[in-house]
């Protein structure tokens, strides 16, 4: 079981995304107002909490949202769970659809730190059941 630290957006592409405490998660779309949204495979991101702080660690100055997630996530290790696990939160469903991403252009923070995390440690869901979320809920692995 997870805690839900941060729900970050953006709304517009190729910047960083920002926490907004709550967002409204649309089946087979993404979050409500989120760039990145859509009828595709890659409709929430989500990060592992310790994996950021690992980085900072490394003295990277990275707030919630840098690496373009939309969830930040205490307690579970993402990037080790196969695709097709599902996760629940209140009434909204995800099902883990993509682990990592290719960085066809190196982002601000792999300039900076010569490395980036997202690509290794970041996943990717559909939205199989909307609903509301808001940091502080718990997300479990069903």
């Amino acid at each position: 079981m997870g805690k839900i630290l941060a729900v970050c957006i953006s709304e517009t592409k190729g910047v960083q995304k920002k926490d907004v405490k709550s967002a409204r998660l649309i089946e087979n779309f993404g979050l409500e107002q989120d760039a990145h949204a859509g009828n595709w495979h890659r409709q929430v991101s989500l990060l592992s909490a310790d994996k950021i702080e690992a980085f900072r660690a490394k003295g990277a100055e990275v707030f919630d949202g840098a690496f373009g997630e939309n969830l930040v996530v205490e307690g579970i290790d993402f990037s080790a769970l196969p695709l097709g696990t599902r996760f629940a939160c209140h009434d909204v469903i995800l099902e883990l659809s993509q682990i990592g991403k290719e960085c066809h252009n190196r982002c601000q923070i792999y300039h900076k730190m010569g490395d980036c995390i997202m690509p290794r440690e970041g996943v990717f869901a559909t939205v199989v059941q909307g609903g509301v979320i808001q940091v502080g809920d718990e997300l479990k692995i069903i």
